[in-house]
């Protein structure tokens, strides 16, 4: 008789957002498969997030919450039939495992929804302790560990295999659109972040550019609201080598970034995914600090400098720009 292979194992990730945080979680993917190759794995994520868990080819399904735009409409009939909607769908799987790496109370909800065990964070480990109530199974998970290493631990925690150790692997590939290829190579400048704090100066954007045009650099810059259009025509009115990208969603800026020479960023979701599509990255922070969710590098350098109150120059840049270029010509 033929060998009967035993039913693959079900797993629901709960990582709803915001971009960076996604991106934390991706490791989480390949990790298991190293350890359950057979595993099926779905994953619930806010709508505007959905094209991150999408980019991993070995994610089965992906599901989509909308509580940004729920929260703010829950007056409204359209909002209810949606979670119903939502709810339904859910319903439908058995998991044996449904992870929640978010945290939150309304990751803890979305949880209760999935049919399976559910496992989550112990009430000193989470940032919102309600949460961990929802949860049939609780782990104790250092704040002290960057985000990256804390979705890991929770994952192999909950599915009984040890704490990887060795660099994530983020697994995302995008598609590049050759009608869409930047005719230069490039550097792409992810200047737009969350709050005006977390801001690099616009004159330091220029002293950028100026100098990557010495070494035959464009800068591309994109945007996703008329404040960072602004930012990002003031720079580029100030360059000959600087050009302000079309409006882009996600999976559009993936494809770009993808081609990039290099990454320079804020504080900003973009960073993440730049590090996280394997394009040497320099991470930029004024406002906080990166030692628990700077950007974290896979197989290309990923650099962080700054932290609270200290914004790092342009030379301090120019100076780690050049160290990964020469590990990129290196390798």
């Amino acid at each position: 008789m033929p060998e009967i292979m035993p039913k693959p194992m079900k797993i629901l990730i709960v990582k709803t957002s915001s971009l960076g945080d996604v991106i934390h979680c991706l490791p989480v993917i390949n990790d298991i498969h190293a350890v359950y190759p057979h595993a099926q794995i779905d994953w619930i994520v806010e709508d505007s997030f959905a094209d991150i868990p999408s980019l991993h080819p070995a994610i089965n399904q992906v599901y989509t919450v909308a509580f940004r735009r729920w929260r703010k409409q829950l007056l409204k009939t359209k909002t209810w039939s949606e979670i119903k909607q939502f709810k339904h769908l859910i319903g439908q799987n058995h998991y044996d495992s449904v992870i929640d790496t978010q945290g939150l109370l309304k990751s803890a909800l979305i949880t209760r929804l999935a049919n399976g065990i559910k496992h989550g964070y112990d009430k000193q480990s989470i940032r919102e302790p309600i949460a961990s109530k929802c949860y049939d199974k609780t782990y104790a998970i250092s704040y002290q560990q960057h985000a990256v290493s804390r979705n890991r631990t929770l994952a192999a925690l909950s599915l009984n295999y040890a704490p990887p150790t060795n660099a994530p692997d983020y697994g995302i590939q995008a598609t590049v659109d050759s009608n869409k290829t930047p005719s230069k190579p490039f550097v792409i400048a992810l200047h737009g972040t969350s709050r005006e704090s977390k801001l690099w100066p616009t004159e330091h954007w220029i002293g950028l550019g100026k100098a990557l045009k010495n070494q035959q650099l464009n800068m591309l810059l994109p945007w996703s609201n008329t404040a960072e259009l602004t930012r990002a025509e003031e720079i580029a009115q100030s360059l000959e080598n600087a050009v302000v990208l079309p409006k882009s969603n996600i999976a559009e800026l993936a494809s770009i970034i993808s081609q990039a020479q290099a990454a320079i960023g804020v504080d900003t979701g973009l960073s993440h995914l730049a590090a996280a599509l394997n394009i040497s990255t320099i991470a930029i922070y004024t406002d906080t600090n990166p030692a628990l969710t700077g950007v974290v590098g896979s197989h290309a350098p990923a650099v962080n400098l700054g932290n609270i109150g200290e914004t790092p120059s342009v030379d301090s840049v120019l100076t780690h720009l050049s160290q990964i270029q020469t590990f990129s010509q290196i390798t």
